[in-house]
């Protein structure tokens, strides 16, 4: 099958944090996409591409819109989506007040699939058509997710969270028992579709040693297995890995020694790490997952982005909303207040550096650069549909933007899920805001 997109459109081509940023970005003021079965054949201005739109095709034209590869969230936890805005507390504290008494509800299964339709739905509205995603220690709420997200067909990663100390007992598994049950859910959901799975100690403090070494183990069974969890998010929880691993170098050097750091490695935060962590980091091709809505949100402190992806020893980085912790799934909200966290350090992220991290940067750091993050023959045609014109105050301030540059940090620091006209999985329109009734569709009901 054979769909063809045509409007302003932008992608990334480089990274710019390595070179001009107008140098790594590919905008055409008139683009087609041409897409099939679920690729991307052809990009390219419509003057040039025009002749190879087959006969009978009419393009889906979005004039005055911009079209953008589908976002990239490193790092949410889809549990905590009924507890996102919760009062008053830093890491520890807000983990026993609110986390841990949320993700019990997900021994329900029906419950655990209410809100998997719910979160889906909303990363689509956002524009999101990837994410790291964290379950709970409960099976059920793995099969939950990728359920939902099979039907829709979007790429995602996700795993049951294994924590065998400090948490309530309802939420405590074995180093034996969390083991098995990931592997039967690897089995069972990695590479079906276009799921993936990824091993999930939620971090060092809730996991035994026993633990994270049957981690290691699991990432050592199946080719292309990710591994995610927190790292260095808050001082208080650095201080307690100190007294938790006291032979062991870092907080970094906890997940070394089990053998999780390395490539498809997603660590969370990274807020308080040093210069040795970065070269770790570099060396071994782990990612770090920037989260900056919910460090804000939490205390927990300002990561340093330009320090570690400077190009002498580039450590690869993705954007994270963090939800629950963090305040909206919208990558535009997220962008928002990257800019001010970068702009607190004494830098400024600039628009293209900011689409590069939501697609092309978050993509590399997952290691799916070769299939997700552009647009581009050859690539997954997960593609996002922004309106500059969503609002009043966007519509007249986009009126005043005199180039795309502008107009993308318009849109970066205006917009939200309002923004996103429609959201497109693998050459599929799955959410269209204009759509009478019900804006979603998912693919098997396609």
């Amino acid at each position: 099958m054979i769909t063809v997109l045509r409007g302003p459109a932008a992608t990334l081509v480089d990274d710019p944090f390595d070179k001009p940023s107008r140098a790594c970005l590919d905008y055409h003021s008139d683009a087609l996409v041409i897409v099939e079965d679920g690729v991307i054949r052809a990009f390219g201005p419509y003057a040039e591409l025009r002749d190879a739109v087959p006969e009978g095709v009419e393009p889906v034209h979005y004039p005055d819109h911009l079209i953008v590869p589908g976002f990239i969230d490193a790092h949410v936890h889809y549990p905590q989506l009924q507890m996102i805005g919760a009062f008053g507390a830093q890491l520890l504290e807000w983990l026993d007040t609110y986390t841990f008494p949320a993700e019990q509800s997900f021994a329900d299964a029906g419950h655990a699939a209410r809100v998997a339709k719910l979160f889906l739905r909303e990363l689509l509205r956002a524009g999101t058509t990837t994410a790291m995603v964290y379950c709970t220690v409960h099976p059920q709420s793995v099969e939950a997710f990728f359920a939902e997200s099979e039907r829709f067909n979007t790429r995602m990663i996700a795993g049951k969270v294994l924590m065998d100390r400090h948490a309530p007992a309802a939420l405590l598994d074995t180093a034996q028992r969390g083991h098995d049950e990931s592997l039967a859910l690897i089995e069972r959901w990695h590479g079906r579709g276009r799921q993936l799975y990824c091993v999930t100690p939620r971090f060092a403090p809730t996991s035994t040693e026993a633990q994270l070494e049957a981690a290691g183990a699991l990432l050592k069974s199946r080719d292309g297995l990710f591994l995610q969890t927190h790292l260095c998010e808050n001082p208080g929880e650095i201080e307690w890995v100190r007294e938790l691993f006291p032979a062991r170098a870092s907080y970094l050097d906890v997940y070394a020694h089990a053998g999780l750091v390395g490539r498809r490695s997603m660590f969370g935060h990274g807020v308080h790490l040093h210069e040795d962590d970065f070269c770790t980091c570099h060396q071994s091709g782990a990612a770090l997952a920037h989260c900056p809505t919910s460090n804000l949100f939490l205390g927990s402190g300002l990561f340093r982005l330009f320090e570690a992806v400077d190009p002498r020893r580039p450590v690869k980085v993705g954007l994270g909303t963090d939800v629950g912790a963090g305040t909206s799934l919208s990558k535009l909200q997220t962008l928002n207040e990257a800019y001010k966290v970068a702009a607190m350090a004494g830098h400024k992220l600039d628009a293209v550096q900011g689409l590069y991290l939501a697609t092309l940067g978050g993509a590399r750091a997952l290691c799916l650069d070769d299939r997700l993050g552009r647009l581009a023959p050859g690539c997954e045609a997960d593609i996002c549909v922004l309106d500059p014109k969503a609002t009043p105050l966007m519509e007249f301030r986009a009126g005043y933007c005199d180039s795309v540059e502008e107009l993308l940090f318009m849109l970066m620091t205006l917009g939200d899920d309002r923004a996103v006209r429609a959201t497109w999985v693998a050459g599929a329109c799955v959410y269209d805001r204009a759509r009478p009734g019900d804006p979603f569709l998912p693919a098997d009901a396609a």
